[in-house]
C-alpha cells in the first residue's frame, strides 16, 4: 500500500492479484472502505488500447454553471433571484447596495437578522450594531444604521409580504414631508395580519374601496385592482409597462423545479472538445495546460463554486452510453476485428465491460443492461467540469478507468459518515432539501470539502491519472472535478458483500419516495433458484439474505391479513413492466407482494403500505405474491447446500493433502475431487490450486514410473522431479522395481543438497557429482542448479586465485570478473565476492586517476605529499601501473635526492657532468625536487664561465676542444686531415692521460677517489713532462730532415705531408716547415707602429712564427687567466676545464718565476740592456732622412749579426726556457724577452725561410741567409713584407 499525502489509499497489485480483479478488491476492501475510495495503479505492462472511434464519436454535454453547483452558493442565489423577481414585479429594478467597496450580502443579512429575533425585535433591542459586527464590517462608521436603512428598504417589504400580512388603511389628510417615507399620499400606520377579503372587481382588495380610480391599479395578470398607497411597500407614481399584484408576486415564492444540468447546444467530436477544453484551460490560466499545477487548478475551482460575482460556464460530457459512442475497451461486438493484444484486453476482468458480469459479480445475474450500471458510461471532461456528491445507485460499488487525458480530482467520504454528511449539507442549505428532499441523488449539489470537515465530515481525496482506476464503495459519497481535457469510462458493480448494503438501501429509497433501478428481492430470488450457478461465497451470502428477506416478508403477509385482507392470487412479477409494478405510494419496485383493489385495478402499493391504496374497505382488496411461503424453504435449501457443498469439499481435499505416507490417497480419488471444484465452480483459492498442482505433479510422477518400469527409453528425455516422485510413489497403482536408481537417484539428491547448502560452492565437488548425475539415465532437477554453482565455485576460485597474486589482479581482469559474475546466478558468496570486487575497482580506479594526475601535475607534487599518498595506497591488492609509475618516480626522487645531498656533503665539489647527468636525471622525475633549482643554477653557472673561458682561449672554428687547450699536448709529432686527426687526437687523450676529466658523470666511490685534487694535479705533472719529452724528440727529428738535402723530394714536411715546394716557414718551437699555402703567415705591424717600445715589442712578437700544431689558440695573458679563476673559486662546481686551467696557470706561474730568475743573472740582463740601447738607436735613426739607400731593403747597414753574444750554457738554458715556454698557451712578456734575446744571437748563416725552385729536372735550393736582416728587424721592429721578401729571392 501507498499511503498518499491525501490520505487515500493506493494499491499497486502485483500480477498474480491483478488476474482476479473482484478478488483482490475484495482483499483490499478491510482497507479501503474506511475511506470510502481508493486508488489502483495496474502493473506497467497492463496498457490497454484505447477502442474509440475517434472520428465517428460524438457527443452533446451537459452545461454547468460553476457557482450553482455549490449548495451555499446556490441557495443565495435563489434567495437573490427572488429578491430581484419580487422588486420587478413591484415596477422596480433592483440595484445591489455596495458596503465597504462590497457587494452587500443581502442572503446573510437576511438570515443573521432572522437569527436575532427578525426586523422588529432587532430595532427594538438596538441590534444592528451586533449584526454589523457578526457579517465581519469593523465597528463604528454607522454600520448598524447602514444595514438598517439596507433592511428596511429592500428586505422588509419581502419579508411581509412572505409573512402574509397587510395594513389596515387610515385614510388621513397629507402628512408633513418629514412623514412621508414612502412618498406623499395616505400611509399605512399598522400592521395586523388580517385574511385578504374577497372584492369587487376594479375594488381596491386592500382597502375595500373604489375610489382614487387614478392611484387605481389594475393587475396586467389576473386583472385584481389596488391603490398604489395601499401597496407594501406604497408606489409613489403608476408604474410603466406592465404590473403584477400580490397574488402574482406571490408565485416568486412557490417552491422552484428541481436543478438539473442543460444540455449543450453544440454536438462535439473528441477533437473539436480537446480544442476547446484545451483553449479554455490556457486562456484561463494563461499558461501552456501541461503546466497549470494540479492545486492550483483545485484551489481556483473551489473559488469559483463559492464567488456569485464570477460565473464560469464550463461543459461536461456526462453519462454517454458506451453502447452508442462505444467503449474505450476493446469489446467483441463483431463491429471490428481485434488486432494484436486487443484480444487480451478484450477478455481481461478489468475491462469495465465484463466486470459488472464476472462469476463473482451479482449483476451478472439481472438479465437486462442497465445503463450505467452494467453497461459503462463514458465521460470526457474539460477543466473545472465536475461531478457533484452522490452515492452510486442502489449503494454499489463504481469504478472508474481513466483512458487518457489530464489528471481527475476525487473527494470521498466513507460509509459510516454517509448520514452524517448528509444532515451537514441538509443544516447548511436546508432551502434545497425542502424543495428536493433527494436532492443528493440528482447528482447536482456540491459543497466544499473543508466545509464538511469543519463539521467533523471525514473526507480524503486523490488524484487519478492516466491509466488507473478508482473504485468506490457502498454507499461512499464521492465528488470531484475534471483538471483538463480526459477521457474516462466507469461502470457499477455488487459483489457477495454488497448484498446486505443492497437491502438497506431499498428501505432507504421507500423512506424517500425513490424509484429502485431494479428489483432486489427479485435478484435474491433469482439466483435462489439457480443455486449451482452461484460462486460459493455469493452462495452464502444469498442464503443470510434470502434467511433476513424471508423473515420480513412473513411478518408482512400476516399484518395485512391480520388487517383484514382476505384474498390472494398468485402472479409472475418478472412479466410486469418495472413502471406497472411500481408501488403507488414508496415508488419500490413491487416483486415477492402487492395489495391491489378493484377500485383501480393499474394502481398497487407495497405491504409496507397497504393502508396508502385507497379508501376501500380492507376485505376488496386482493394480495398479489409471487412464491408461497411454503417454496421459500426448499429455495433455502438450494443455497444452503450450494454453500455447505463446498465446506464438505474443502475438508475433504485438506484431509487428502495432509495424509501421512500410509493413508494417502489414491490418484483418481484426488482426480474426482478435482473434476468436482471444476464442474461446481468452486472458487479458485489457495487450497483449489494445491490439489490442482498435486494431481498433475502425481500424473507426471505415474507416466515417468511407466517409463522407468519399460526399460525403452534411457535418455533424458522425461523431465520430472524426483522429490515428488518419491513422495507420491503410494498415489500410483504400481511399484516401481528399480530400486537401485531410486537409491543412486536418492544418494545423489541428498548428497546435492549439502553441496547446495554450503556457504561457499566447491568446485571440485561440484564437478564429482555433475559426473555423477551425469551417468544416471534421468535428468535430475539439481542438474542445472549444480551446474550453475559450478560457474559460481570455478568463478570464486579465479577471483579467490588473484587474490593470492595481488600483482596479477589488474584493472582489466577485475573488470573482466565482474562483467562475468554479472551473468552468473545470485549467490551470497558470488554478491559478496562482486561486491569486493567492485569496491576494489572503484579505489583501484580512483588511485589510478589519482596516481595518473600526481604524474602529469604542473607544478609536480612535493615527495612528502607523494610519500603520504603511496602510503594510503599501498594496501591495495591490485596490479596499477600508475601507481607503480608513481613509486618508482616517488624511489627515483630519493634516490636522485640522497645522491644530490651525499654531492653536497662531500668533501670536495662534484664535477660539472656529474651535475648535468644529475640535473637530466631530475627533470625526468615527475616530482618536485627543492634542489633541483640550485643544482640548474650551479650548472648554469659553470656552463657560462665555461663558454667564457672557451671564448677567451679558443681560436675561431678551432679544431681543439677547450679542454684539450688547456691540457698538455698529447698530439705531439701527429699529422693529417682534420677528421682523421681529431680522432687520432681523442684516442690518444683518452689513452695517455691518466685521468679521464669528461666522463666523470658517476658518483660512485672509485670516482669520488678519482676526483681528488691531489691525483688530478699529479696527472697533469707527469703529462707535463711527457709533453716536455715529446716536443724535444720531435724537434730533433724535424731537424735532422735538413740534412737530407741530397734525398729532399723524399721528406714529407707541413700539415698536408708533402715534400717541399714553394715558399715554407719553419715553427719556431716544433722546427718543422710548412708551406705558405697551409698555413697562415706571421702577422707584422705597419711602419706607423714602429714608434717606441711597445711598437716594438709588439712588431717583434708578430713576427715571429709558430705553426698551428704548436699555437693552438688564442693564448690570453696571464691577467685574463687570472680574473676566470677568480670567478671559477665562486663556482661549487668542478669543471675538468677548470682544474686544467688551473694546473696551466700554475705551469705558467712557474716557468715566469723560473724564466724572471734567468733573466736576471747579470750575462742576461746586461744582454738585455744592450738590446734596449739599440732599439732606441735604430729608432733615432728611423726618424732621421736618408741619405744614401740601403744595401738592402731590410739590413741596416751600420748592424751586422750576431749582435749579442752569449755563453753556450746561457743560451742552452735561455732555448730551453724558450722551448717550454712556447708550449703554454698563455702570453707573457718573459717569453717575447727570451725570444728577442735568442733572435740577437741567431749566426747570419742560420735559414729561417726557404724558396724551392724548379729548373728541368733539378731542384735549386736556395738559402737565404738573412740572419743580419732577420736579426736587426726583430731587434729594431722595422717590418718586411712577403713581397718583399719574394723579390729579393727572385733577384
Amino acid at each position: 500500500i501507498l499511503k498518499g499525502s491525501d490520505g487515500c489509499p493506493v494499491f499497486e497489485p502485483s500480477w498474480e492479484d491483478f488476474s482476479d480483479p473482484l478478488g483482490f478488491i475484495n482483499k483490499i476492501r478491510p482497507i479501503a472502505e474506511r475511506t470510502g475510495i481508493c486508488k489502483i495503479r495496474p502493473p506497467e505492462d497492463w496498457t490497454p488500447p484505447f477502442a474509440c472511434d475517434v472520428r465517428n464519436f460524438r457527443f452533446t454535454p451537459r452545461v454547468q454553471r460553476l457557482n450553482e453547483l455549490e449548495a451555499l452558493t446556490r441557495v443565495k442565489l435563489n434567495f437573490l433571484d427572488q429578491i430581484a423577481k419580487f422588486w420587478e414585479l413591484q415596477g422596480s429594478r433592483l440595484r445591489f447596495p455596495h458596503v465597504e467597496r462590497k457587494i452587500l450580502d443581502l442572503y446573510q443579512l437576511s438570515k443573521i437578522v432572522s437569527s436575532e429575533g427578525g426586523f422588529e425585535t432587532v430595532c427594538k433591542e438596538k441590534r444592528w450594531s451586533k449584526v454589523a459586527s457578526r457579517m465581519g464590517f469593523p465597528p463604528g462608521k454607522g454600520m448598524g444604521s447602514l444595514l438598517r436603512s439596507h433592511f428596511e428598504r429592500i428586505l422588509y417589504p419581502y419579508e411581509l409580504f412572505q409573512s402574509g400580512a397587510t395594513l389596515t388603511v387610515s385614510r388621513e389628510n397629507k402628512e408633513p414631508k418629514t412623514m412621508q417615507i414612502f412618498g406623499s399620499g395616505p400611509k399605512m400606520v399598522g400592521l395586523e395580519i388580517v385574511p385578504i377579503p374577497q372584492i369587487d372587481l376594479y375594488m381596491c382588495l386592500m382597502c375595500g374601496r373604489g375610489d382614487e380610480e387614478d392611484r387605481l391599479l389594475l393587475c396586467d395578470g389576473c386583472d385584481d385592482s389596488y391603490h398604489t398607497f395601499c401597496l407594501i411597500p406604497p408606489l409613489q407614481d403608476v408604474p410603466k409597462g406592465d404590473w403584477r399584484c400580490p397574488k402574482c408576486v406571490a408565485e416568486c415564492s412557490k417552491p422552484r423545479e428541481a436543478f438539473g444540468f442543460e444540455q449543450a447546444v453544440r454536438e462535439y467530436t473528441l477533437q473539436s472538445f480537446g480544442e476547446m477544453a484545451d483553449h479554455f484551460k490556457s486562456d484561463y490560466f494563461n499558461m501552456p495546460v501541461h503546466m497549470v499545477p494540479t492545486e492550483l487548478v483545485e484551489k481556483e475551482f473551489w473559488r469559483l463554486v463559492s464567488s456569485i460575482e464570477e460565473d464560469v460556464i464550463v461543459e461536461y460530457g456526462a453519462d454517454i452510453s458506451s453502447k452508442e459512442g462505444g467503449s474505450g475497451f476493446p469489446v467483441r461486438d463483431g463491429k471490428r476485428r481485434l488486432l494484436g493484444d486487443e484480444e487480451e484486453y478484450a477478455n481481461s476482468g478489468w475491462n469495465l465491460n465484463n466486470m459488472p458480469v464476472l462469476e463473482q459479480s451479482v449483476l451478472t445475474h439481472i438479465n437486462v443492461d442497465i445503463s450505467g450500471m452494467k453497461v459503462p458510461w463514458l465521460y470526457v471532461g474539460m477543466c473545472f467540469s465536475s461531478f457533484c456528491w452522490h452515492i452510486e445507485d442502489h449503494w454499489s460499488y463504481s469504478i472508474n478507468f481513466l483512458h487518457w487525458g489530464e489528471p481527475k480530482t476525487w473527494y470521498g467520504v466513507p460509509a459510516h459518515a454517509a448520514e452524517q454528511l448528509e444532515s451537514v449539507m441538509k443544516k447548511l442549505a436546508p432551502e434545497l432539501f425542502d424543495s428536493q428532499p433527494d436532492l443528493l441523488h440528482q447528482l447536482v449539489t456540491i459543497m466544499n470539502p473543508n466545509i464538511l470537515m469543519e463539521h467533523g465530515v471525514p473526507v480524503f481525496r486523490t488524484n487519478q491519472c492516466a491509466g488507473e482506476f478508482v473504485v468506490t464503495f457502498p454507499r461512499a459519497y464521492h465528488s470531484g472535478f475534471n483538471q483538463g481535457y480526459n477521457f474516462a469510462e466507469a461502470v457499477n458493480f455488487c459483489t457477495a458483500d454488497w448484498l446486505p448494503m443492497g437491502r438497506q438501501c431499498v428501505a432507504h429509497y421507500r423512506r424517500l419516495h425513490r424509484y429502485c433501478v431494479f428489483s432486489h428481492e427479485e435478484l435474491l430470488c433469482k439466483m435462489a433458484a439457480d443455486p449451482e450457478s452461484l460462486d460459493v461465497e455469493l452462495a452464502a451470502a444469498v442464503f443470510r439474505e434470502m434467511g433476513e428477506m424471508m423473515e420480513e416478508e412473513t411478518r408482512l403477509r400476516q399484518a395485512v391479513q391480520e388487517m383484514g385482507v382476505l384474498s390472494s392470487e398468485q402472479e409472475v412479477f418478472e412479466l410486469v413492466p418495472d413502471d406497472e409494478r411500481q408501488c403507488q405510494k414508496c415508488k419500490t419496485t413491487c416483486f415477492l407482494s402487492a395489495l391491489t383493489c378493484p377500485c383501480s385495478p393499474e394502481r398497487l402499493v407495497c405491504l409496507h403500505h397497504a393502508k396508502e391504496l385507497c379508501d376501500c374497505p380492507l376485505g376488496n382488496k386482493c394480495l398479489r405474491y409471487r412464491y408461497d411461503l411454503e417454496e421459500f424453504p426448499s429455495m433455502l435449501y438450494g443455497v444452503k447446500s450450494r454453500a455447505q457443498s463446498y465446506d464438505t469439499w474443502a475438508k475433504r481435499v485438506t484431509e487428502a493433502l495432509a495424509a501421512d505416507h500410509k493413508n494417502k490417497k489414491d490418484l483418481i480419488e484426488l482426480k474426482v475431487l478435482l473434476e468436482d471444484a471444476e464442474d461446481r465452480k468452486y472458487p479458485e483459492n489457495s487450497l483449489f490450486r494445491r490439489l490442482r498442482e498435486m494431481v498433475k505433479e502425481a500424473e507426471t510422477c505415474s507416466s515417468v514410473a511407466q517409463v522407468l518400469l519399460s526399460r525403452k527409453q534411457r535418455h533424458r528425455s522425461v523431465e520430472y522431479r524426483y522429490t515428488h516422485l518419491f513422495n507420491t510413489i503410494s498415489l500410483i497403482p504400481s511399484s516401481l522395481p528399480h530400486q537401485e536408481l531410486l537409491e543412486n537417484v536418492e544418494d545423489f539428491h541428498e548428497r546435492a543438497q549439502v553441496a547446495l547448502a554450503d556457504e561457499l560452492p566447491d568446485s571440485s565437488k561440484l564437478q564429482a557429482l555433475l559426473d555423477l548425475g551425469g551417468g544416471l539415465d534421468v535428468e535430475l532437477p539439481e542438474l542445472p542448479r549444480l551446474k550453475q554453482e559450478l560457474q559460481q565455485a570455478r568463478w570464486l576460485d579465479e577471483v579467490m586465485t588473484d587474490d593470492i597474486i595481488p600483482h596479477r589482479v589488474t584493472l582489466e581482469l577485475m573488470k573482466r570478473l565482474i562483467d562475468s559474475g554479472v551473468g552468473l546466478a545470485p549467490h551470497h558468496a558470488v554478491e559478496k565476492a562482486m561486491a569486493e570486487l567492485q569496491e576494489i575497482l572503484t579505489v583501484s580506479e580512483r588511485w589510478e586517476d589519482k596516481a595518473r594526475a600526481c604524474l602529469q601535475a604542473r607544478p609536480r607534487h612535493s615527495m612528502v605529499t607523494l610519500e603520504s599518498i603511496m602510503i594510503e595506497a599501498r594496501n591495495i591488492p591490485a596490479y596499477l601501473p600508475n601507481v607503480l609509475a608513481l613509486r618508482e618516480a616517488l624511489h627515483k626522487a630519493k634516490e636522485w635526492s640522497a645522491k644530490v645531498d651525499a654531492i653536497q656533503c662531500g668533501s670536495n665539489y662534484a664535477y660539472l657532468e656529474q651535475l648535468e647527468s644529475l640535473l637530466v636525471r631530475g627533470r625526468s622525475i615527475p616530482v618536485r625536487l627543492d634542489p633541483l633549482p640550485q643544482v640548474e643554477s650551479q650548472v648554469a653557472s659553470a656552463r657560462a664561465w665555461r663558454e667564457r673561458t672557451a671564448r677567451t682561449f679558443l681560436k675561431k672554428n678551432s679544431t681543439y676542444t677547450l679542454l684539450q687547450v688547456l691540457s698538455p699536448r698529447v698530439d705531439i709529432g701527429i699529422y693529417g686531415n682534420s677528421k682523421s686527426k681529431r680522432k687520432r687526437v681523442k684516442e690518444l687523450f683518452e689513452k695517455e692521460r691518466g685521468l679521464d676529466l669528461e666522463g666523470l658523470s658517476d658518483l660512485d666511490k672509485s670516482y669520488e677517489d678519482a676526483c681528488d685534487p691531489a691525483i688530478v694535479v699529479a696527472a697533469f705533472k707527469s703529462k707535463e713532462q711527457k709533453e716536455v719529452e715529446d716536443i724535444h724528440s720531435l724537434r730533433a727529428a724535424n731537424l735532422a730532415k735538413m740534412a737530407m738535402s741530397d734525398r729532399i723530394e723524399e721528406v714529407k714536411f707541413c700539415l698536408c705531408r708533402k715534400t717541399a715546394s714553394g715558399f715554407m716557414l719553419q715553427c719556431e718551437l716544433c722546427k718543422d716547415w710548412f708551406h705558405g699555402a697551409c698555413v697562415p703567415l706571421p702577422k707584422t705591424g705597419s711602419q706607423k707602429k714602429l714608434m717606441g717600445s711597445a711598437g716594438c715589442q709588439s712588431n717583434s712578437k708578430e713576427a715571429k712564427f709558430l705553426c698551428p700544431l704548436c699555437q693552438r689558440s688564442r693564448r690570453p695573458r696571464l691577467e685574463t687567466i687570472l680574473s676566470l679563476l677568480v670567478s671559477l673559486q665562486k663556482l661549487p662546481v668542478r669543471l675538468p676545464e677548470g682544474e686544467a686551467l688551473q694546473c696551466l696557470t700554475e705551469r705558467a706561474m712557474g716557468w715566469q718565476d723560473r724564466a724572471r730568475q734567468a733573466l736576471a743573472t747579470n750575462e742576461l740582463s746586461s744582454a738585455l740592456a744592450k738590446l734596449s740601447v739599440l732599439s732606441q738607436r735604430m729608432v733615432e735613426q728611423a726618424s732621421t732622412p736618408r741619405k744614401q739607400p740601403r744595401k738592402t731593403p731590410l739590413v741596416p747597414r751600420s748592424l751586422e749579426p750576431p749582435v749579442l753574444e752569449l755563453s753556450p750554457l746561457a743560451k742552452a738554458q735561455l732555448e730551453e726556457l724558450m722551448m717550454v715556454g712556447d708550449l703554454l698557451e698563455v702570453s707573457l712578456d718573459e717569453t717575447q724577452h727570451i725570444w728577442r734575446i735568442l733572435e740577437a744571437t741567431h749566426p747570419p748563416s742560420e735559414e729561417r725561410f726557404l724558396q724551392v725552385m724548379e729548373v728541368g729536372e733539378r731542384h735549386w735550393f736556395i738559402f737565404i741567409l738573412h740572419k743580419n736582416i732577420n736579426a736587426t728587424c726583430k731587434v729594431t721592429g722595422v717590418a718586411y713584407q712577403e713581397a718583399d721578401l719574394k723579390s729579393m729571392i727572385i733577384t
